[in-house]
Formats: C-alpha cells, sequence, structure tokens
C-alpha cells in the first residue's frame, strides 16, 4: 500500500512538474495559434506575390525567406548559450538592453523554440515551395524539363539553406552574447517593457 501511495503521490508531480516547468500547456497553445497565423500571412502574401513577379525576383523573395530562417536560427542558439554572468554584471551597471537579455535568457526554451521551430521552419517551408512556384515558372517560359528544374531549385534551396544554417550556427556559439545583445536591443525598440 506504502509503495503504491508513494507511486500515485509521485506520478501527480512528475506531471505537474511536466505542464508548469517543461511544456506549459499555456505556452504550446499560443505557439500553435502564432505559428498559424504567421505562416497563413506569410502564405498568403507569398502566394499573391509570387506569381506576378519575374523569376530573378521571385528568387530574391526565396534568398529573403532563407536569410531570416538562419537569422532566427541564430538567434535561437545564441539564446541558449549566452552567458548569464555576463549580462548579471552589465545590468548591475545599468547597461540598456542587459535587462531585456537576461530576460531573454530565463525564458530560452520559448525563445528558441519560436526562433528555431515557429520562423525558422516556417521560412524553410516557404522558401521550399517558393521554389517550386519558380520551377514552373522557369520550365513553362524556357521549355525546360519541369522534373530537372524542380530538382535543381530544391537542391540550391537546400544547399544554401543547409549550408547558412551551419555557418550561423557556428557564429551563434562563438558570438552568442554580441547576438542576443543586439536582439534585445532591437526587441526594445518595439517593446521598451522588457528592459525595465
Amino acid at each position: 500500500m506504502k509503495i503504491k501511495s508513494f507511486k500515485n503521490k509521485y506520478d501527480k508531480k512528475v506531471k505537474k512538474n511536466f505542464w508548469h516547468k517543461k511544456g506549459d500547456l499555456s505556452w504550446i497553445i499560443k505557439i500553435i495559434i502564432i505559428s498559424f497565423i504567421i505562416s497563413f500571412g506569410f502564405s498568403l502574401t507569398t502566394e499573391i506575390v509570387i506569381p506576378h513577379l519575374g523569376v530573378y525576383a521571385s528568387f530574391v523573395v526565396v534568398l529573403a525567406f532563407i536569410f531570416i530562417g538562419i537569422l532566427f536560427d541564430m538567434i535561437g542558439i545564441a539564446v541558449t548559450v549566452a552567458d548569464k554572468k555576463t549580462f548579471n554584471s552589465m545590468a548591475t551597471k545599468k547597461v540598456k538592453g542587459s535587462k531585456a537579455c537576461l530576460a531573454l535568457i530565463k525564458n530560452a526554451s520559448k525563445v528558441s523554440s519560436f526562433c528555431n521551430d515557429v520562423i525558422g521552419d516556417i521560412c524553410g517551408i516557404l522558401s521550399g515551395s517558393a521554389g517550386a512556384g519558380i520551377a514552373i515558372s522557369l520550365a513553362n517560359t524556357y521549355n525546360y524539363s519541369l522534373l530537372l528544374t524542380t530538382l535543381l531549385m530544391t537542391s540550391i534551396i537546400s544547399a544554401l539553406t543547409i549550408g547558412g544554417k551551419a555557418l550561423g550556427k557556428s557564429y551563434a556559439m562563438n558570438k552568442s552574447n554580441q547576438i542576443l545583445f543586439r536582439f534585445a536591443k532591437t526587441i526594445m525598440f518595439f517593446y521598451k517593457k522588457i528592459d525595465r
């Protein structure tokens, strides 16, 4: 009986810790809604804009999506590896932006989830779908093989994304504090309360 009672208490404690410390159900629901809204907005814009652009202008849009994905991937990594002690020291000296950095570090799992999973994945999906649109446009305009053009375009986009993220991760690991500080300063421009 004692073992069963202990097991029930342990199970309840694990469930409580899961939702309050690791998962936070309200955050999961929020991130699903935010992901849907951002993805819907970006997808709608892409579907409206890409068909009316030329091939080269469309490729610039794809490169922009790849760059945004890489940038947010770097921010997501930087916030998880940044040195808290550095920003604590800066906060005692009342350096503007240091408190914002500490707030981001405190919520590192949520910030990295938003940057890496939400923005990063959405940009990856959109660059892929926009690339497919470019491939179709190229195939129709120049009578290229649709299969070959699509394979070539998706390969280029994949290579740029993977290579860019690999370089970005390496840079973010070495310059995490600088990246986080710049990101915090950018956020403060729109939301000043974060540094209070």
